[in-house]
């Protein structure tokens, strides 16, 4: 037997697989059309949800056929025996139903009974005029194909419709299959399809080569780009109703029109007739001659002038004869019938001659009214069988025939008891009466009548639009080949135009069939996951269930954890379905899932990353992608632990139907998983390595909250003077302030960068004021940056080198200093040097919006100067986030300036050298909880002094090595104290902590811009709140906007690599329509004037930054017990 090729290369994301076209079940349907593409040359897979059956496998006795049927009762919602079973038997309200499963379909239990499609059936009006044009030529071949076949001889044992213990019956299996195998088909049994999803052609940049995806669950699926649905009219309208839920577009018509071929069963039984009409056993069949045994099953058939047809059947030795009296039936003519099937036993027990038996078996025409659905709340099948209005006249004959062979007959409680079952998925000339045309392909509804899904095929009974009035096996055989023929044909044009060459046929005659293609494809681990929570405002429950190591197993054992690689147990794929009513209201179901739960980031080797990528497909046809993140980062030890590995920040956006773009806003929010559901997790885990997946989540976790060692650990690989875009045209200026000090400020003419045209209105300057030591606006190793921005926009930059940059620190000052001092001198010498200009714009971050206020507000700097103002982080008040509050009550900044001593300009660079005072606050500044670890020592300190200043993968690597080896050398530390006392009181107060500045609101005359991050690092979004307010309430005849920009924290929000997108158009903008505005008076003003002040609470309060369940206080005691619990365990 071949083997079955690797699991990655069968079942996985589909990419390429090699297969031309998938068919779906193998009876009298998918074995017709999986011979004829094969023998064509088109690679075909064939796909079987039963297993092989071979001729030792059937029952000849009741006692194994039990461990052959599985039921369903769909009254009561119960269903026992295996899911592979020969005989699948569905029970709904008063009706039966029984198919076959298995590789052969209903042939493997049918009686074989071929005849000929009746002429009353082609001239019914909604039989397709297209099947008559070759309707000979496809029942010659389909006659030719049914006699090919490699049996054995019938014995006449009368078992054929519990399946043939003797390999002695022209099955599928034998004929069509054979030939299909033989001719390079693949057959893959114990594959169960669940439904197919149609392919776009760009899902996220990705361009998928095959049209479809067939699934086998909800995370392995095959590709293809021609589907053929062939699992028996139940299997194949499942199949096109899930494949409707999750998006593909069928006609309405759907599971109408389904016939039971007007099916009725009755038993004969006690007639003293010869019937011969028991199957034989093994045993049985030992002692009988062969002209004694009963023969086939159906040998006899009788059509009767009402216009349906009677066949009697020989009963096999596997069926239980006690199910057929009493059990299932009621008696005729009345009387102690329930005790016959009692007696009858007993008479074989002791050897007495039983009574003669007999099916009876009636088909006709029913008004093929039946309805098959799909029960969205129980995930069902359910069908209503059609109206049958000869039934009266049917069991009248059974009667009749009763009263002249004697006996007993017992007839079926149910209304419908059938086995022939047809339509579902009829044939039609448009969508509007039925779900495929003539070729067996399928409606595509939202385009024109005649359009239909490229590459979609159905190809068995449920395509035939009514009853057929006999046995249907052989009408079915020729419809298939009919719809093969197009088939075919479609295939062979469409590789053409694609330029694809056909496959040359195997010549090896060896069977070739697979085994489970599952079975190869069994995860290592299965865990479900359910999380709740809110995604753009709207509730939102995601029901997931992951297939972890789905990758390949082939690195099982390896862990490549140091080169930042994520153990293979800890990788997988998604399936599930997202309830998210606000834009669907059924569920979205996810098609293609990915998680991750130990990814990692060369920017941030410290953190734990969860990632979960979901696209997500609708009913409606709509798809979605949900992008997941689960961020953990060793702070405090684990302090968050919980609340970061049980919380998902998603996005959900929509993905365009024809174009890249989304139609849709971008939906955030959090999801996150309670602790039932955790334990109902970790209860539900399932699979050969739980216990290894455990282990390694958990030393994940140990690594990134305890033992904090990075995953990624790269060399210093970035060159120090390879500069993308390095400043050579800037003059600076020295600048001696009021109070002696020489600062500097570096001017960058627009004529240098700017297209402007001569002539033109000049523009105001803009003064850059940059925050405490860190570089924000000139960055040489960027392709882009706010100072390169603004000369192409026309306007000269100046720099501002302040007494707090590293090249001219300062060893005694305070914040106010600044304000009293560097910034007027500033102003004074742009004014001075440009002498044509009466204002400047000011742009200022973090510190330097303080400055840049108490320069405005203690009257320092006259806002007559200013043009318009805007901050980034920062404003007349100073909101921290809880662990930079925590950060500033704790006596750290005095206990850090007690260890300095005299020398308050600390050195950053690692190979600087240094005094003893500084090398103990660097070192006790690493030891200092931050949320964001880093590899560099000097971002280290930096962040351990401060808080982290960005959010390191908002920041590029070469960027990140400049500032950190070239730029922040030094950092005068002798503010802190000053710093402290605004941090403290939440807004700007002077060196002894009074508030002398907001109390001059009517200072600040002029327009305002307040920037604030919206994931928190250091300052909270309530400081650009504030501030808003503020000047909305005093300055009202003046512009003032407030911005909160999603995804960035403190410093990124201007060197972040998408800032030039994000943040750069809300400054230049500002600066722009300040230059129109001017001085705004009268009827300018009051446009402004009529905005209305909002006083709700700041809606971004809290919004994406990192706050915490317990206030400072709790975790200041908390922190001072920690350090009490040390000092007595060192005494100790």
């Amino acid at each position: 037997m071949e083997q079955l090729k690797t699991a990655d290369k069968i079942c996985g994301d589909g990419v390429d697989n090699g297969f031309d076209a998938i068919v779906v079940g193998s009876g009298y349907g998918g074995s017709v059309a999986a011979c004829r593409m094969s023998m064509a040359g088109i690679k075909v897979c064939l796909l079987e949800k039963g297993r092989k059956w071979e001729s030792q496998d059937f029952a000849t006795d009741s006692k194994k056929i039990t461990s052959a049927v599985r039921m369903e009762n769909r009254n009561l919602g119960l269903s026992f025996g295996p899911k592979d079973a020969l005989f699948q038997v569905f029970e709904q309200n008063d009706s039966l139903a029984t198919v076959a499963c298995g590789l052969g379909g209903g042939s493997l239990v049918n009686a074989g009974v071929m005849l000929p499609t009746p002429v009353r059936v082609r001239r019914n009006p909604n039989w397709p005029k297209e099947w008559e044009s070759d309707w000979y030529f496809c029942e010659a071949a389909a006659a030719a194909m049914l006699k090919v076949q490699q049996r054995g001889n019938c014995l006449a044992c009368g078992n054929c419709i519990a399946g043939c213990p003797y390999n002695a019956k022209s099955s599928t299996d034998k004929n069509y299959l054979l030939t299909a195998v033989q001719a390079g088909c693949e057959v893959h049994t114990a594959s169960q399809v669940q439904y197919v999803v149609k392919n776009c052609i760009d899902q996220e940049g990705r361009t998928s080569r095959k049209r479809w995806s067939v699934y086998l669950n909800e995370t392995d699926f095959l590709t293809c780009d021609f589907v053929i649905i062939s699992a028996g009219v139940f299997g194949t309208t499942e199949i096109l109703f899930r494949s409707q839920m999750r998006g593909l577009k069928v006609s309405e018509a759907i599971g109408c029109g389904f016939s039971c071929n007007g099916n009725a069963v009755a038993y004969l039984a006690g007639s003293p007739a010869p019937l011969n009409a028991y199957g034989l056993g093994k045993e049985q069949l030992r002692k009988k001659a062969f002209h004694e045994r009963p023969g086939p099953s159906i040998s006899s058939s009788y059509t009767t002038s009402l216009g349906f047809t009677i066949q009697s059947a020989v009963l096999p030795s596997a069926y239980p004869n006690l199910l057929f009296k009493g059990i299932t039936t009621y008696g005729w003519p009345n009387g102690y019938w329930f005790f016959h099937g009692i007696l009858d036993r007993l008479k074989q027990i002791l050897s007495f001659k039983a009574s003669q038996a007999i099916v009876l078996n009636a088909m006709g025409y029913d008004e093929s009214d039946g309805k098959i659905m799909l029960q969205r709340d129980t995930d069902k099948m359910s069908f209503f069988p059609p109206l049958d209005p000869l039934l009266p006249q049917k069991i009248n004959v059974f009667q009749r025939i009763t009263k002249k062979l004697g006996g007993i007959l017992f007839i079926s409680n149910y209304r419908s008891a059938s086995v022939h079952h047809l339509g579902g998925c009829n044939v039609a000339s448009d969508p509007s009466r039925g779900v495929c045309n003539a070729s067996g392909q399928v409606f595509d509804p939202t385009k024109n009548p005649a359009s239909v899904h490229p590459g979609l095929y159905v190809c068995d009974a449920s395509l035939i639009p009514c009853s057929v009035g006999v046995n249907p096996s052989f009408t079915i055989t020729i419809v298939s080949e009919h719809v093969s023929k197009h088939l075919v044909s479609d295939i062979l044009k469409y590789k053409s135009q694609q330029g694809i060459e056909l496959s040359a046929i195997n010549d090896d005659k060896h069977s070739v069939y697979k085994t489970n293609i599952n079975r190869f494809q069994r995860p290592i681990v299965m865990v479900k996951e359910t999380m709740r929570g809110y995604v753009g405002g709207m509730p939102c429950t995601v029901f997931l269930s992951m297939k972890m190591n789905s990758e390949g197993q082939k690195d099982i054992y390896e862990s490549k954890e140091s080169l930042g690689e994520c153990h293979p147990l800890l990788r997988g794929k998604v399936g599930g379905h997202v309830e998210f009513r606000a834009i669907e209201k059924n569920n979205l179901y996810i098609i293609d899932g990915e998680v991750n739960l130990c990814d990692t980031d060369s920017r941030t080797p410290f953190t734990q990353y969860m990632n979960y990528h979901l696209l997500l497909a609708a009913s409606s046809g709509s798809r979605y992608i949900l992008k997941g993140k689960k961020t953990l980062n060793p702070y405090l030890f684990g302090l968050y632990a919980w609340r970061e590995t049980t919380t998902l920040h998603v996005k959900v956006e929509k993905v365009a139907e024809n174009s890249s773009m989304n139609d849709m806003a971008i939906l955030e929010g959090e999801l996150s998983i309670s602790i039932l559901e955790v334990l109902k997790s970790f209860l539900s885990l399932k699979g050969e390595k739980t216990g290894q997946f455990i282990s390694l989540l958990l030393k994940t976790l140990v690594r990134t909250y305890i033992l904090q060692i990075p995953r990624i650990i790269l060399k210093n690989s970035t060159p120090l003077g390879c500069l993308k875009n390095p400043y050579e045209y800037g003059s600076r200026y020295e600048i001696a302030t009021e109070d002696g000090i020489i600062i500097s400020c570096v001017k960058f003419s627009c004529a240098q960068y700017s297209s402007r045209v001569q002539g033109e209105k000049q523009l105001y300057p803009v003064l850059l004021v940059n925050g405490y030591s860190i570089e924000s606006y000139c960055l040489p190793t960027e392709p882009t940056d706010l100072a390169r921005t603004l000369l192409g926009e026309g306007h000269d930059i100046w720099l501002l080198q302040s007494r707090l940059h590293p090249l001219n620190p300062s060893n005694d000052f305070t914040i106010e200093d600044i304000g009293r001092f560097d910034i007027p001198a500033a102003i004074n010498k742009i004014l001075e040097i440009d002498g044509s200009c009466r204002k400047v714009h000011i742009v200022a971050h973090c510190v330097g919006g303080l400055v840049s206020h108490i320069s405005l507000m203690g009257g320092h700097v006259s806002n007559a100067c200013v043009a318009s103002l805007s901050c980034t982080n920062s404003s007349m008040f100073f909101k921290l986030t809880v662990s930079s509050m925590v950060k500033m009550w704790l006596p750290l900044i005095p206990i850090s300036m007690a260890i300095l001593g005299k020398n308050k300009i600390l050195p950053l660079l690692g190979t600087s050298s240094i005094s003893t005072r500084h090398q103990v606050l660097k070192l006790i500044s690493r030891l200092l909880p931050r949320y964001e670890r880093c590899t560099c020592n000097e971002c280290e300190v930096f962040s351990g002094i401060f808080g982290n200043a960005f959010w390191h993968e908002n920041v590029s690597p070469s960027l990140h090595h400049w500032l950190y080896k070239e730029s922040a050398t030094l950092l005068p530390m002798a503010a802190f104290p000053h710093l402290r006392k605004i941090c403290n009181a939440g807004f700007i107060v002077d060196n002894r902590g009074n508030n002398n500045y907001l109390i001059h609101p009517e200072r600040m005359a002029l327009p305002t811009l307040y920037i604030s991050g919206g994931r928190s690092l250091l300052v909270s979004p309530r400081t650009s709140f504030l501030a808003n307010k503020y000047m909305k309430l005093h300055q009202p005849t003046f512009r003032h906007e407030r911005v909160v920009v999603d995804g960035f924290g403190h410093s990124d929000l201007l060197i972040g690599e998408k800032s030039c997108k994000e943040v750069f158009p809300h400054i230049l903008s500002h600066i722009k329509l300040a230059e129109k505005e001017g001085a705004a008076t009268g009827d300018a003003k009051k446009r402004y004037s009529r905005k209305a002040l909002s006083w709700s609470e700041d809606p971004h309060d809290g919004y994406g930054g990192f706050a915490t369940w317990f206030s400072p206080w709790v975790i200041t005691w908390l922190f001072f017990c920690l350090l009490l619990f040390l000092l007595i365990s060192f005494n100790q």
